[in-house]
């Protein structure tokens, strides 16, 4: 006789549905049922990557390929995640580690801006030749120079050719060297005259015997910059002389201000100052005669005198040859007296007499040099605005009113000393007294709480996370759960078919209970001497079989009364 077991097992098993006309058998079935699950929990672990993503910010812009290329190597021997930015122009880097990765770049000289300094000459090799030597060297000088001029706030890049000519021994065939620079401006920078000016002397002093007449300075537009027939002019300022203008003007102007300040309050006084002033340099060489002075106070430089006698004697004798004799010597004496000797001496001494006299005298004469020097002031014109005078009164209401003219005469004589007026030179001084006009209050629009910037970034943040945390829930319970529980054979038919069966057993049950109480209950109204053991009896069958049927119940029974002793 066969029994229920064996008609159990006799039954066809089920015949599971095909997928894509291909039978399943119980492996493919959980084969699948594991690959579902293993995609389900792969886009779980993706979403909660991009969830713990962090923001990437930009490391290094504007490099050229071989930075470029150095920069991502040294990257990524330090294990640093990086990205590019969509034009390509740009490496990201997270956020907490920029400052960090770009003090580590620079430890190795990195980026180097494309420029090859003196480094170059650290690799030389063994029996490199004299030309090469020399060649490597201007290159690193060339490099070198580019890097100096790049640290000018607003030169981007910056490259520089130097054209040097072999020396000669011979001075006729000597050439001097020049050099050309190009020059890469950030965006709306330029530079002025005075920066143009310094970085041509500053190659020209790192060449030797190169001129600054002999430097060359192009912009990236290919505009000349250092122009050497642009130079200033009489009629031009330069930089320098339009600042010292300017802080000269600005000088007076605060002396003013804060002579008067103290008397009319803060706020209630304003000035301006224009200044003429002469950069010219002049000088002047005079040389000047007074009159001559009266003889006898004049001072004399030279004198001379001369004096010349002409004696011519008469005939004497007889011509002939008695009177070409020597005089025979004297036999009188020569000294003679009276008129005698006195017409003697007379007819002796006939003759012509001349006398010449020079005179020189000093003459009066004043040499004058006079240097003016530069930046003396031609014309000074001030002008000052001051507010109404504000008063209290007893009950706290202010008022304002103009100024007494004593009150203005003495701010007008302050301002002349603070100024140094002078009105030979033509200075002005305008002082008015007119009310201020109040300005107006500016209101500050008060973004929203959803519109501003910090809370968006918070609320991207906390966005982020809650569709995370759903998209995670949802596959969670919706997908990998369920697999989980039809590949350990849980799934959801088999569930409903074990509760329903243990329903109808457990009516069975209490079905046949029903039927055992009636029927010993009939059995003790017929028999009640047995009724107390079979009472006893009963109850230690149904304890039994509730033992095995549901052991469970039996241990916890048994539990509770060891724990409530």
């Amino acid at each position: 006789m066969a029994t229920a077991e064996d008609t159990a097992f006799a039954q066809p098993k089920p015949v599971l549905p095909s997928l894509f006309g291909i039978p399943q058998t119980p492996g493919l079935r959980t084969l699948i049922l594991s690959v579902g699950a293993a995609i389900t929990l792969a886009i779980m672990v993706g979403v909660w990557m991009w969830s713990q993503q962090p923001d990437y910010k930009v490391l290094f812009s504007n490099f050229n390929d071989r930075d470029g290329g150095a920069i991502v190597a040294s990257l990524q021997q330090m294990n640093v995640p990086y990205k590019y930015s969509e034009g390509g122009n740009a490496i990201l880097v997270p956020a907490n580690q920029v400052h960090d990765a770009r003090l580590k770049l620079a430890s190795q000289g990195l980026p180097k801006g494309g420029n090859v300094g003196f480094e170059l000459m650290e690799n030389q090799k063994l029996g490199i030749s004299q030309f090469l030597e020399q060649v490597n060297f201007q290159r690193a000088l060339e490099g070198e120079l580019a890097r100096s001029i790049q640290a000018v706030s607003a030169v981007q890049t910056a490259r520089v050719h130097l054209a040097i000519p072999k020396s000669s021994v011979f001075i006729r065939d000597q050439q001097k060297p020049t050099a050309s620079v190009l020059l890469n401006l950030y965006p709306s920078r330029v530079l002025d005259t005075q920066q143009v000016s310094a970085i041509l002397h500053l190659v020209a002093s790192s060449v030797p015997e190169l001129s600054a007449k002999n430097v060359t300075i192009v912009d990236q537009n290919g505009n000349l910059l250092s122009d050497p027939t642009k130079q200033i002019g009489a009629n031009n300022l330069d930089p320098s002389q339009l600042k010292y203008i300017q802080e000269y003007q600005q000088n007076i102007v605060k002396r003013i201000e804060s002579i008067i300040t103290p008397i009319v309050g803060a706020n209630n006084v304003r000035a301006e100052a224009t200044a003429d002033i002469d950069f010219s340099r002049s000088e002047q060489a005079a040389e000047s005669y007074r009159p001559n002075s009266p003889p006898e106070a004049s001072t004399i430089r030279s004198q001379q005198s001369s004096e010349t006698y002409n004696k011519t004697a008469g005939a004497s004798g007889i011509p002939g040859a008695l009177s070409n004799q020597p005089p025979v010597p004297a036999t009188a004496p020569i000294v003679a007296s009276g008129a005698a000797a006195t017409q003697a001496t007379a007819a002796s001494n006939t003759g012509l007499t001349q006398k010449d006299a020079t005179v020189n005298y000093e003459v009066d004469k004043t040499i004058r040099f006079t240097q003016q020097p530069m930046g003396g002031i031609k014309r000074l014109s001030v002008a000052v605005v001051i507010n109404y005078k504000s008063e209290t009164d007893k009950s706290g209401k202010v008022t304002t009113r103009p100024l007494t003219d004593v009150e203005k005469t003495q701010i007008t004589d302050l301002v002349r000393e603070a100024m140094g007026y002078n009105k030979e030179r033509g200075d002005t001084l305008n002082v008015v007294n007119s009310p201020f006009a109040s300005p107006e209050k500016e209101t500050i629009v008060e973004l929203p709480i959803w519109k501003q910037p910090d809370n968006i970034q918070t609320l991207k943040e906390i966005g982020k996370y809650l569709i995370a945390a759903g998209i995670l829930a949802y596959l969670f319970f919706g997908y990998l759960k369920p697999l989980l529980y039809k590949i350990m054979g849980k799934d959801k038919a088999a569930e409903e078919e074990a509760a329903a069966k243990a329903a109808e057993e457990l009516k069975a049950s209490e079905q046949e209970a029903e039927e055992g109480a009636i029927v010993k209950l009939s059995h003790e109204a017929e028999h009640p001497a047995s009724r107390q053991a079979s009472s006893y009896e009963a109850n230690l069958e149904l304890t039994k079989e509730l033992a095995r049927q549901d052991p469970k119940i039996v241990a916890n029974v048994i539990k509770t009364w060891i724990n409530n002793e």
